[in-house]
């Protein structure tokens, strides 16, 4: 039986923010972990919108930016988002679980009343149904009461809703810090470890550091 410790699903869809996808697929490479990348086609058009780096809004060449030309090299395979007949959309095909990062609200709607009409969207029926762990990184703002209202579904169905939300007490100085804050919560969430950002562990350092704020003028 195939080991599925360490094997992850990654989707990446339309919502902005395809730099969280980024760090953690590199991230998720560095750690020795095994991937399943789905692009969605919108993620295509925002990684060339979003990066003057990336020159066309192919599948291939995105891919390639992402995973900085490790794609289909040893741990990450790339697959379409209309290839149903993946090995990612049988719940026979063990895996640890799901990230979708970012996370757009059309996605999360789509996975909260069942739909399974692309790859992305039926991974992540049979990560719910295979009762592995789901983590969606939604970054959409502000939220209405439909997107609450499916956050809170798939929150109760064993989903993890984690907003690309970044804390700033570790005092971010450059994209890159925020960045790598929000990617951490999700390696969190996957029991990987890593230190990609401050975590706060001292009660008296947190007390001394209240104390020291000034009110925001």
């Amino acid at each position: 039986m195939e080991d599925r410790i360490n094997h992850w699903i990654v989707g990446v869809t339309g919502a902005s923010g395809i730099c969280y996808a980024k760090k953690l697929i590199l991230a998720l490479i560095n750690s020795g972990v095994k991937i399943d990348l789905i692009l969605s086609q919108a993620a295509l058009l925002v990684a060339k919108e979003e990066h003057n780096e990336v020159k066309t809004a192919s599948l291939q060449g995105v891919a390639k930016w992402l995973t900085e030309d490790k794609v289909n090299k040893g741990l990450v395979k790339l697959f379409s988002n209309n290839n149903i007949s993946a090995s990612c959309a049988s719940g026979s095909a063990l895996r640890s679980g799901m990230v979708i990062c970012p996370c757009s609200v059309n996605t999360l709607s789509s996975i909260a009343c069942g739909v399974s009409s692309n790859l992305i969207q039926r991974a992540a029926d049979v990560t719910l149904k295979e009762r592995r762990k789901l983590i969606l990184v939604p970054r959409e703002t502000p939220l209405s009461a439909i997107h609450l209202k499916n956050m809170l579904s798939l929150s109760q169905l064993g989903a993890v809703i984690l907003p690309a939300c970044p804390g700033f007490y570790s005092k971010p100085t450059v994209l890159e810090d925020i960045v790598d804050f929000v990617v951490m919560k999700i390696l969190d969430q996957m029991g990987i470890s890593n230190s990609l950002s401050f975590r706060w562990e001292k009660e008296e350092a947190k007390t001394s550091s209240l104390k020291a704020l000034k009110p925001i003028k």
